[in-house]
């Protein structure tokens, strides 16, 4: 069984965050998106992962072989973003067999082992929206099976989206249906989506059918990055029990997820809070942020912020989005 990650974005939606480290690197609930990834296949029978990396995507390598040791790992650089298929497509040379494919820019929950257990020739997780005008939709028939897919459609009748976790039985079927895609040119905005070599793979008789997700929670934008942080110290990742971090002075309102070297010095803390390795809080009062490792806030008073690794914030009140290395006074 292998995992397709592509991870090539820019992630600009992201910045400041995305000019130092790649999207799926940056922390959400006390880990990197990527990472809460991969937790999800821990036990699905995973023998190796692809990653599709590009920008800053030298930073990939050493977190998963650090981390996930337990995986086998393959990296291939995608250099022109043409999109979706374009990207799994230059990994040909590593798919055969059954596979899944994630974007690990969204953390989702859905029954993998049920996905990689059925007889379909793909698998869909998909999510009702209320507007699916950006997204990938699947149009099904009434005994569940996919007809065709749609990517980001004109109108809002069918609201079945596909949101970036498929289970595909053969992977060199579809690499070969990328390529009839690319043959034909069939591209969205200079860009080949997934959803059209799927309808490639269903005009030459593939079955697909759909897998309904219980969770899926967006971190592409900073607002939605914060939500999601809120959703998985909810559910699982607060250690406010736990955590060595050193207070002074000091009240924790859980759920929190608190690196065991933190300081915490005459300050409020929580709820929703991270606070990554080497920080130190001192005179202030965090609440729905991110604060990520080596950085320091003095005299402060922040909520719904996402603060850079070794940045110095002092004497702020309000909402921060910054990046590494700075100074707020």
């Amino acid at each position: 069984m292998k995992l397709i990650l592509p991870v090539a974005g820019y992630g600009k939606r992201m910045r400041p965050h995305t000019w130092s480290r790649p999207k799926v690197l940056i922390d959400v609930a006390g880990k990197p998106m990527l990472g809460h990834v991969l937790d999800q296949f821990a036990d699905v029978g995973l023998d190796e992962v692809i990653y599709i990396t590009g920008w800053l995507g030298d930073q990939i390598r050493p977190y998963v072989k650090a981390n996930y040791p337990q995986f086998g790992a393959q990296f291939v650089i995608q250099e022109e973003l043409v999109g979706q298929s374009h990207a799994i497509w230059l990994a040909r040379e590593h798919i055969s067999g059954p596979c899944f494919i994630v974007f690990a820019d969204t953390i989702a929950r859905v029954d993998l082992k049920r996905m990689a257990a059925s007889d379909a020739d793909g698998v869909l997780g998909v999510w009702e929206v209320d507007d699916p005008r950006r997204f990938g939709i699947a149009f099904t028939r009434p005994d569940g099976t996919v007809e065709r897919c749609v990517e980001k459609p004109a109108t809002d009748e069918h609201k079945l989206a596909i949101m970036g976790t498929y289970f595909i039985r053969e992977g060199r079927d579809l690499i070969a249906a990328i390529e009839q895609q690319m043959a034909r040119k069939n591209m969205l905005k200079g860009e080949f989506f997934l959803a059209d070599a799927f309808n490639v793979m269903l005009e030459s008789g593939a079955r697909f059918t759909t897998e309904a997700m219980s969770v899926w929670q967006d971190c592409g934008v900073p607002e939605a990055h914060l939500d999601t942080n809120r959703w998985l110290l909810d559910h699982g990742s607060d250690n406010s029990g736990t955590t060595s971090a050193r207070l002074v002075n000091s009240t924790i309102v859980p759920p929190v997820n608190l690196a065991d070297d933190v300081l915490i010095e005459n300050s409020t803390v929580g709820p929703y809070s991270v606070v990554e390795g080497g920080c130190q809080i001192v005179d202030s009062r965090l609440e729905d942020g991110i604060v990520m490792a080596n950085a320091r806030i003095t005299g402060s008073q922040l909520n719904r912020s996402l603060v850079g690794e070794r940045t110095e914030v002092t004497g702020f009140t309000g909402s921060l989005n910054i990046g590494d290395d700075c100074r707020v006074n």
